[in-house]
């Protein structure tokens, strides 16, 4: 079955065919769930790019087919240079679309609906681009104008109640209306993605999961769902998984920012897991390294000569070597044995400790805090404009001021769960920009 669906893919990128929107229809579906399929349509791509020359119909195929495959920018090129028909331009408009350049993509939807592309899916399109625009009530305005049966698809209703949504209107709407587009197409990623994010505002954090997973199970899946999957994955100390969800995202979008920063981030943290067995190892050697030599029943002479040296703890033995007790007066071979033995009775070693140094605290008083410093100290921390993780983070600690942030060291934040150096490193430069610091800076 999986073969026939490959024969298939490959018939459609290569020959002569018709090519138009059903049969995009159906080659997205038929890629969608099947990651043998989305490799066939990636190698039938390769070998019609390797053609000694491409016509106009072939650079359709090839830009149609390389946006379906998350090439943006190559798809941009040939769908560019292409015949300049409907279909060109309509799959032009969606990967300017996902370069995030709306105005372009808004001027493609037009000339797509001009040479003949269905006129509502154009509309709706000019709708998404001017919500990611930020041109909200435009969006609404563009919605308002379609009818027809078209109100009825997952599509237009997803669209709608993402619009809604962004206007501030009622939540019960919203989900309203991502409902209906979930029943209309249960596979609908926006419409999954929307109920995921309502039920993770809510704090249904397993409906959103659950609803995260079924818009991410797709071989081409929502780039919001796989990042906010990534961060439920997080929140239970699933970081492998959220790894993956990021990396998803990045195969597809090399240069996702958001995405770049949140791996990094997932995999420090998966170092941290993996470091925790070491730290209770540490934890242990600290406890004995802090016994002191009195709990030991040491010879008057060895006492003493360890009094004199200001030796009071296993710690301080394993700083010094044994040519320097042995330089210490009445201290002689007999002690040093009596010791050697204590300290392998612990599992330690005089002097195995003895080249390190305890760094000297530099710091000095911090300066004085400008006039706009001050006034800023008592505003909400959501002034500073922290990424979601960063804003997580100040949430669990109940950091709700800037004065209260700045009361927090560095160590602090990032004993915090999922807040790494990289979110660190983003307060510190927020903070500066206003004059600020984080205690112990």
């Amino acid at each position: 079955m999986t073969q026939a669906v490959q024969v298939d893919v490959r018939e459609m990128v290569l020959s002569n065919a018709a090519f138009g929107p059903a049969e995009v229809k159906q080659l997205q579906e038929a890629i969608a769930d099947d990651p043998p399929t989305f490799r066939a349509l990636r190698e039938a791509v390769g070998q019609l790019e390797q053609r000694p020359e491409m016509t106009p119909a072939m650079k359709v195929r090839a830009g149609v087919c390389n946006y379906l495959l998350g090439r943006f920018h190559r798809a941009a090129e040939q769908l560019g240079s292409a015949d300049g028909g409907a279909l060109a331009r309509f799959y032009l408009a969606k990967v300017f679309m996902a370069l995030e350049q709306f105005d372009k993509a808004t001027e493609q939807y037009r000339a797509a609906s001009k040479a003949g592309y269905a006129n509502e899916d154009c509309a709706m399109g000019r709708a998404e681009a001017a919500r990611y625009a930020g041109r909200h009530e435009e969006a609404l305005k563009i919605l308002d104008e379609i009818s027809g049966p078209v109100e009825q698809t997952a599509e237009y209703l997803y669209q709608r109640g993402a619009t809604v949504s962004v206007l501030g209107g009622s939540p019960d709407e919203v989900v309203r209306f991502y409902e209906r587009a979930e029943r209309a197409d249960p596979k609908h990623p926006g419409a999954l993605f929307g109920l995921a994010v309502e039920n993770d505002r809510r704090g249904n954090d397993i409906e959103a999961m659950l609803l995260y997973q079924r818009a991410t199970s797709r071989v081409r899946a929502h780039a919001g769902a796989l990042m906010n999957l990534g961060l439920l994955h997080e929140d239970l100390g699933q970081y492998e998984r959220a790894q993956q969800c990021y990396q998803r995202v990045l195969d597809v979008a090399p240069d996702h920012a958001r995405a770049r920063l949140y791996l990094k981030d997932a995999m420090a943290s998966t170092e941290q897991v993996y470091d925790e067995d070491a730290q209770r190892t540490r934890d242990r050697m600290a406890q004995v390294l802090g016994v002191s030599v009195n709990d030991f029943e040491l010879s008057v002479r060895s006492r003493n000569c360890l009094q004199r040296m200001g030796i009071n703890s296993l710690g301080d033995l394993t700083k010094v070597t044994e040519p320097q007790l042995l330089a210490s007066k009445n201290f002689g071979e007999t002690s040093l044995v009596e010791i050697r033995e204590m300290m392998h009775a612990k599992g330690l070693e005089i002097g195995m400790f003895a080249s390190e140094r305890t760094p000297i605290d530099l710091s000095g008083d911090a300066p004085a805090l400008s006039a706009d410093a001050q006034a800023l100290l008592n505003k909400p921390v959501a002034e500073l404009n922290l990424s979601v993780r960063a804003r997580k983070c100040m949430i669990r600690l109940n950091i709700a001021s800037i004065a209260e942030l700045v009361r927090r060291t560095g160590d602090e934040l990032l004993e915090c769960k999922n807040f790494g150096v990289t979110s660190l490193n983003e307060v510190r430069e927020k903070l500066a920009a206003h004059g600020l610091k984080l205690r112990g800076d």
